[in-house]
């Protein structure tokens, strides 16, 4: 199993119930195939720049280790959730 990090972007204006139910859903996904280290919710933050005329988002940073397989699900989920702004996968060194 290989380490992975995520950062997830959600629109600002998200329900706070809906935005739980897709952290819940990632974290499903994640655990058919590995496990959760640690979920961390940033809040909202200020972008560097406009994204669909959004100044801000809801940040969160999940930090999992998995096989290729569950990452590659976890992005298509990820791209096709509404409330979704942007997301990054990313492998950590060993």
């Amino acid at each position: 199993m290989r380490k992975y990090e995520a950062m997830v972007i959600f629109y600002p204006n998200l329900e706070e119930e809906k935005r739980n139910a897709l952290l819940e859903r990632f974290k499903k996904i994640i655990e058919t195939g590995g496990s959760v280290t640690t979920l961390d919710e940033w809040g909202i933050r200020k972008l560097a720049y406009l994204i669909n005329d959004v100044p801000e988002g809801y940040y969160v940073l999940i930090n999992f280790e998995s096989n290729p397989e569950v990452v590659a699900e976890f992005d298509r989920i990820a791209k096709i959730s509404d409330g979704i702004m942007r997301h990054m996968i990313t492998r950590e060194a060993e």
